[in-house]
């Protein structure tokens, strides 16, 4: 399979008829052969059209189908991993085991939702069946399932080139749903994008599904992202981004005549709590393990830890020193982009400027020319950050904040006056129990997944994950975008009421032909109804 710098609408490849850009590569700054197309309005349309056509006949397909579709997707990512490594390791210089491991990770997904479509009971079925002589009034019969949303556009994020993008997490669960889906790509990557969207069309080719269930187009978040959100055919979003953009397109999409639900994963600078005993006995081994799980991916995780919250005394002190001793033996990282490692020089630049900050350890001298980042570490007083909360906000990087507190009480202050998080870690051994009680309330308001002795950087797949957290870490903190549960953000549910039997949908019908688990008068039960 070979790139052309192409979109792709309708199962056609096509050359946009927008502006030109190039690929690059982010360590030497060499340029792609290709020229990559952007979309214009009219092809914008053609593609949205062919989805909406799609959208009747895709979303009426069985579970049965739709996994066998899922599952042919991952086949044929699997037959182009080479070109796929290769291509994103050029475009992103992450490592090819990175690249190696979200390809697995990508393919995991969907054979995840695949695996959750064979069960047949994520619609969560509900039966309440008709008492025609109840008094005063007869019940109907009232049967609960959940429908797909319609044509569904999702952004590809720049720091998971295959995990987060063409055929990530939001692409997954919204065609497990039912929901065609348009892709708008990251020109971080686009020939990683092409390379799996071809993938996606050859899928469709095999499974004979209508062309239109998905298309890729390239071009400007502004222009073209902003008019798929703004049409009146699109029904969600997904996105993986900065506050500042997935901001920008949310308040479009709430806007909109019609307004849509859109499901943005933002900002997040996931508080590590150290909490006393745990820092006394671990003060060391805590600054080896969190500057690794900084360092993942050049600092450029979603779930990367950006603060360390601790009570002043001397274990605190020996972490810092620990620090001060490791990381400046640290080697610089290039990083995705040119604009992002630029954002990152200047927050820090930022920082290095601010009195109250101190600079605690930076990493060995970066090259500018190859994209490089150093690591930078900074520690505050628990009293001036309180006078400065800005300094919650994210840098996306290898950089973090150490913030000083007088006492525990302190350290619940600083806890009550953070946003939202995707993560939270607590360091807590036995005898720090009484305070992580003290604490859980607090993070339980703040943060989507907590941890303990541990970081947020890994994010598992399955069932019980919640990827998603209070505003801004999301858009939308009752959702999560990782994990089985993900697949509800595209759908909403539907109820039929003293409807014949031959027109329910299957998981309704009286003779539950699939033995699927529903809840039938208020009891569990996977058997027929008489």
């Amino acid at each position: 399979m070979s790139v052309s710098g192409n979109i792709l609408i309708n199962g056609k490849w096509l050359t946009g008829r927008g502006n030109n850009f190039k690929g690059n590569s982010p360590v030497t700054g060499e340029q792609s052969a290709e020229d990559f197309s952007c979309a214009d309005n009219e092809q914008l349309e053609n593609a949205v059209d062919a989805a909406s056509q799609a959208f009747t006949s895709y979303s009426q397909n069985s579970d049965a189908q739709k996994a066998f579709f899922l599952r042919t997707i991952a086949e044929q990512l699997e037959s182009i991993r080479p070109q796929i490594v290769a291509r994103a390791t050029w475009e992103t210089a992450l490592p090819e085991m990175r690249i190696n491991g979200e390809l697995g990770r990508t393919i995991g997904q969907l054979n995840m939702f695949a695996q959750l479509l064979d069960k047949g009971d994520w619609k969560r079925p509900v039966i309440d069946e008709a008492q025609p002589n109840r008094q005063p009034l007869p019940k109907p019969d009232l049967r609960l399932t959940q429908v797909p949303l319609g044509p569904v556009v999702v952004f590809s994020a720049s720091n998971f080139p295959l995990a987060f993008s063409v055929a990530g997490g939001d692409t997954a669960s919204a065609l497990a749903a039912g929901c065609p889906v348009i892709v708008k790509t990251h020109s971080a990557h686009p020939g990683t994008s092409e390379l799996v969207a071809g993938a996606i069309a050859n899928a469709i080719k095999k499974c004979d599904l209508p062309a239109g269930v998905f298309a890729m187009l390239h071009g400007s978040g502004r222009i073209i992202g902003s008019a798929l959100v703004k049409h009146p055919q699109i029904k969600a979003v997904g996105f993986t981004g900065s506050v500042a953009g997935g901001r920008a397109l949310y308040d479009i999409a709430v806007s909109r005549p019609e307004p849509i639900p859109f499901f943005g994963e933002l900002g997040s600078t996931n508080p590590v709590f150290l909490l006393p005993e745990s820092l006394e006995s671990n003060a060391e081994q805590i600054a080896e393990s969190f500057l690794a799980s900084l360092m993942m991916g050049v600092g450029q995780f979603c779930t990367s830890p950006g603060m360390l919250i601790a009570v002043k005394g001397p274990a605190l002190n020996r972490l810092l020193a620990s620090l001060a001793e490791k990381a400046p033996a640290l080697a610089a990282g290039t990083m995705l982009t040119a604009g992002i490692c630029d954002s990152y020089n200047k927050h820090c630049a930022e920082r290095d400027a601010i009195g109250s900050l101190k600079i605690v350890a930076k990493g060995l001298n970066a090259n500018s020319s190859a994209n490089q980042a150093q690591v930078a570490l900074y520690s505050i007083d628990a009293n001036d950050y309180l006078e400065q909360l800005a300094l919650e906000e994210e840098v996306f990087g290898p950089s973090t904040l150490v913030i000083g507190c007088d006492d525990q009480a302190q350290l619940i202050d600083v806890a009550n006056s953070m946003k939202g998080h995707l993560t939270a870690a607590i360091f807590a051994s036995e005898q720090d129990q009484q305070l992580a009680v003290q604490l859980l309330p607090t993070l339980q308001q703040r943060i989507g997944r907590v941890l303990f002795d541990a970081y947020g950087t890994g994010v598992e797949l399955s069932s019980a994950m919640s990827h998603g957290g209070p505003y801004p870490s999301s858009s939308a903190g009752q959702s999560t975008s990782v994990g089985t549960r993900a697949i509800e953000r595209f759908t909403r549910p539907l109820c039929y009421q003293n409807t014949p039997d031959a027109l329910l949908p299957v998981e309704l019908k009286n003779a539950n032909p699939n033995g699927i688990m529903r809840l039938v008068n208020d009891r569990w039960s996977d058997q027929a109804i008489d």
